[in-house]
C-alpha cells in the first residue's frame, strides 16, 4: 500500500486540465500501480473520491468509493469505481427537468473548509474502467454530486469555484457545531426522495 501526498489549494496542478490517458498507457504497469496508489490514498484519507491531479498527476483518472465513510455517513454507498478519461453531462430526470440540489461539500485538497454548491441531480457519465472497458451510466442524487465533484478536478475546477454564496463557507468544526444537523436532515429527505 502506498499513500501519496495530497496537494492542497494553491498548488498549480489543481488548476490544470488533466490530459487524456492513451490505451497503451492505461495498460502499463506504471499506470495500474498508480491507480492502486490512488485508491489507497483515497481510503487512507476517508475520501469519497480522489482525482489524479490531487496527488500531483495531471492525467484524467479519478477513483470514487463510499462505504460507511465516517466523513460522510449520509452518503449512499458507491462501489469502488475507477474512471479513466471520463465525460460527465447533465441529463433530465424522470420528470423531464434538469433539477439541481444544494450540497454542502468539502474536499481533501481544501482542508478544513466546506461550502454549499449547486449540483445537477441527474448526470450521464461515460468513462473507461482500469481495464479499458467503456461504461455509459446515469448517476443521480448525492451520487451524481460526488461524480461531478471529482470530475471537476480533472478540469482544474474546485468546489470553491462553484460556491455562489460565500456566507456558506465554514470550517469542519463550525459545520459540525452549527450546520451539520440541519444539512443532514435536509439531504436525508432528498436521498429518500431520489433514492441515491
Amino acid at each position: 500500500m502506498t499513500v501519496l501526498p495530497i496537494v492542497t489549494v494553491g498548488h498549480p496542478v489543481l488548476r490544470e486540465r488533466a490530459r487524456e490517458v492513451s490505451a497503451d498507457e492505461l495498460a502499463s504497469p506504471a499506470i495500474q500501480t498508480f491507480i492502486d496508489d490512488l485508491i489507497d490514498t483515497m481510503r487512507a484519507a476517508n475520501g469519497a473520491g480522489l482525482a489524479a491531479n490531487q496527488v500531483g498527476e495531471p492525467i484524467r483518472i479519478a477513483v470514487i468509493e463510499v462505504a460507511d465513510n465516517p466523513r460522510y455517513p449520509y452518503k449512499p454507498r458507491i462501489p469502488l469505481t475507477v474512471l479513466v478519461n471520463p465525460v460527465v453531462e447533465p441529463v433530465p430526470g424522470p420528470d423531464g427537468t434538469g433539477e439541481m440540489v444544494e450540497i454542502n461539500e468539502g474536499c481533501l485538497s481544501v482542508p478544513n473548509l466546506r461550502g454549499n454548491v449547486q449540483r445537477h441531480v441527474h448526470v450521464r457519465v461515460r468513462y473507461l474502467d482500469r481495464h479499458g472497458v467503456a461504461h455509459d451510466e446515469v448517476k443521480r442524487g448525492l451520487t451524481a454530486g460526488t461524480f461531478q465533484h471529482e470530475l471537476d478536478h480533472l478540469d482544474g475546477v474546485l468546489f470553491l469555484d462553484r460556491v455562489t454564496d460565500p456566507t456558506t463557507f465554514t470550517t469542519w468544526e463550525q459545520f459540525e457545531r452549527f450546520h451539520r444537523d440541519a444539512f443532514v436532515a435536509r439531504i436525508s429527505d432528498f436521498v429518500a426522495r431520489i433514492g441515491s
